[in-house]
């Protein structure tokens, strides 16, 4: 989130001119810093005349001009703009009426220093939000500009990372960054993808693996087929997504701009109603104009207008320097009011990476199977068909020739070969086809704790394979720091078989109870609607399989989505390494940000309400007014850039 179309109409952050977040100009930023300088150094002339060193008359006024023009003409044009082109009274045109008001009345030092410490203000919070943008945009230093392309004849050329097209096969020497995403297909070595993922500990690939942008090859020569041009990859993703997610504002952004807009109407009202009562109260002008400008300043609600933009900007640029990336601060707030998490099995808790167990043929060899299944799940993304296509590899199996290959979720997939029609899938797609599974060896797979795949041909069956996955080496302790936040309400969802699940929930900490099997995509559905009558519901999956889930709960979270597509389109929150301590990090952080925005939120309302009171009937000194105001928009933005410092680890990293 940032202080994008709708925050810049009522608050100052934008004075010299809106910018988008994400391309934001150095020369606007130098000018502002210009600006503000000239209005500090103008400021100390003035204060070196009226307290140590009487000087030239002419000096002082030239000084007070600089000041005023320096420190208000851009406020003023920015506010300006703003009432002609979108009737928009914007806080900046507070502060300028204010300090015009104490040089009517003859407090020209008063309004300079409202000015001064305005501009100042101003420049130091514009730096700050601007280093939480600064941290995502740094995502575009990651991408290397050239590339070592292997062509068809075997020669290497060096070519601008913008050439490489899908199907090009790129070298990396050790010591490379990645330049865009692709597949290993020669080699294997370590590659450091803390860029991306936020890990710290290497990753070790093999060939058929995937590499993601920006990561950077270790110790080998590896060979690299592209699988997404530059402009597809994982960063210009990223980007896209943290963009997109600043565009989006939380109900507690909407509902500070939404009263900043109203109330600073209501300000300028009021001070003007509060003149003509002290003129009414027989006051003379001069003092019930400097108190107005007073009043007028205390009562600006500049500090609630940014309070909540600094901490959800923080947020997202820290979760995004961790490998987490949030479609807006909706996301992030809801995240902090879910008290129940429901995941997916295959691919989320356990490592997707099932390895064949046992073949069984019932007609021919296991190689004739094995060949056989391995063509059918040749255009399969399942990680059951990844483990059966690596045992065809592993014994050198060459699969068999499909076509018209279809999937049906959560049953099974369908092709034709030189013999006809040829199916696999698990009992429901048995079902379908009319096959019989409840048989002799066929039976007895079934009371195992591992996956059975089925293969047939029309109602006949033809064999079947038994594949089995590992849990996560982190879902275990991620699952329990989300237990040790307070989520007592944890539930697996899978559409394998009861006792694979049991298996597999029971070693993770689930009660057999919350160990929901043999479901299907609508069934995850119905339970998570279910769910949700209770509270906020997050539901955790691939982003494949699950996207009917993920949209239905209120944070859907797709994990290890560094390269599904899928998964950042269905999903709220994308983690993109596989690290299950990651999500519960993430949990961690949106909830201290809800804390935090509560903090400024109180801190900030009664900062204000405080000056009004004293303003109003204490007769605050306009300076003192001044910088309370100031300095308490400067504190909450500090309060919400902590979250820049509390970036996303794993537990590991602690």
């Amino acid at each position: 989130m940032s202080i994008s179309a709708g925050t810049k109409q009522s608050c100052r952050r934008c004075r010299y001119g809106y910018v988008h977040p994400m391309q934001e100009d150095s020369v606007h930023d130098r000018l502002g810093s210009w600006l503000t300088a000239a209005t500090l150094g103008g400021m100390a002339v003035v204060l070196v005349d009226a307290f140590l060193v009487p000087l030239s008359p002419g000096i002082s006024v030239v000084a007070l001009w600089v000041v005023f023009i320096a420190g208000g003409l851009p406020a003023a044009v920015s506010a300006l703009r703003e009432l002609w082109t979108d009737r928009i009274l914007d806080i900046d045109l507070l502060m300028v009426v204010a300090a015009l008001a104490a040089a009517a009345v003859g407090a020209a030092l008063e309004g300079a220093v409202l000015l001064t410490l305005f501009s100042l203000s101003s420049t130091l919070e514009h730096r700050a939000m601007g280093k939480a943008r600064r941290a995502v945009e740094a995502l575009m230093a990651l991408r290397p500009e050239s590339a070592v392309l292997r062509r068809p004849d075997g020669q290497t050329d060096e070519v601008s990372v913008t050439a490489l097209v899908p199907g090009d096969v790129v070298i990396l020497r050790p010591g490379a960054r990645i330049p865009v995403d692709g597949t290993l297909i020669e080699g294997d070595g370590a590659v450091d993808e803390s860029s991306i993922t936020g890990e710290s500990v290497p990753v070790h690939k093999t060939p058929g693996a995937r590499m993601s942008e920006a990561t950077v090859n270790l110790n080998a020569i590896l060979a690299m087929r592209v699988e997404r041009a530059l402009g597809e990859s994982t960063v210009a993703r990223m980007i896209t997504l943290v963009t997109a997610a600043q565009a989006m504002k939380a109900p507690s952004e909407r509902f500070s701009e939404w009263f900043g807009q109203r109330y600073t109407i209501v300000v300028l009202l009021g001070s003007v109603l509060l003149f003509l009562l002290f003129i009414r109260l027989g006051w003379p002008i001069d003092d019930a104009l400097y108190r107005a400008a007073t009043i007028l300043v205390a009562a600006s609600p500049c500090a609630v207008v940014i309070s909540v933009p600094a901490a959800i900007l923080s947020a997202l640029s820290a979760a995004a320097r961790g490998g987490v990336l949030f479609k807006g601060g909706a996301a992030l707030e809801t995240l902090a009011e879910v008290r129940t998490f429901a995941f997916d099995k295959t691919g989320t808790l356990t490592n997707g990476k099932a390895a064949v167990t046992r073949i069984l043929p019932l007609q021919g060899e296991e190689e004739a199977l094995l060949a056989l299944a391995a063509g059918i799940e040749s255009q399969s993304e399942h990680p059951i068909a990844a483990a059966i296509r690596d045992e065809a590899g592993r014994r050198g199996v060459v699969p068999h020739t499909m076509r018209d290959v279809t999937a049906s979720p959560s049953e099974g997939i369908v092709g034709t070969d030189g013999g006809g029609e040829v199916w696999a899938g698990n009992p429901r797609m048995a079902a379908r086809m009319g096959a019989d599974i409840g048989h002799g060896a066929l039976a007895t797979m079934q009371d195992g704790a591992e996956t059975v795949v089925y293969f047939g041909r029309g109602a006949q069956v033809i064999g079947a394979i038994t594949v089995a996955d590992q849990a996560r080496e982190t879902s275990r302790t991620g699952l329990q720091a989300l237990q040790k936040a307070g989520i007592s309400r944890l539930f697996m969802m899978t559409g394998d078989r009861r006792p694979v699940a049991l298996a597999v929930g029971t070693k993770l900490g689930f009660r057999p109870e919350d160990i929901h099997a043999d479901l299907l995509p609508g069934d995850k559905v119905r339970l998570v609607d279910d769910l949700a009558k209770s509270g906020r519901v997050a539901f955790v999956g691939d982003g494949v399989n699950d996207a009917a889930a993920l949209a239905r709960a209120d944070v859907g979270i797709a994990m290890g989505a560094a390269g599904s597509e899928v998964a950042l389109q269905a999903a709220e929150v994308a983690l993109l390494s596989d690290n299950m301590e990651r999500l519960a990090a993430a949990h961690h952080l949106a909830r201290r940000t809800a804390r935090i925005i509560r903090q400024n939120l109180l801190f900030s309302l009664g900062a204000m309400l405080l000056l009004v009171i004293g303003g109003a009937f204490f007769n605050l000194p306009l300076p003192l007014a001044v910088l309370g105001h100031e300095g308490g928009t400067l504190l909450v933005v500090l309060n919400g850039l902590r979250l820049l410092f509390d970036p996303i680890r794993s537990d590991r990293q602690r």
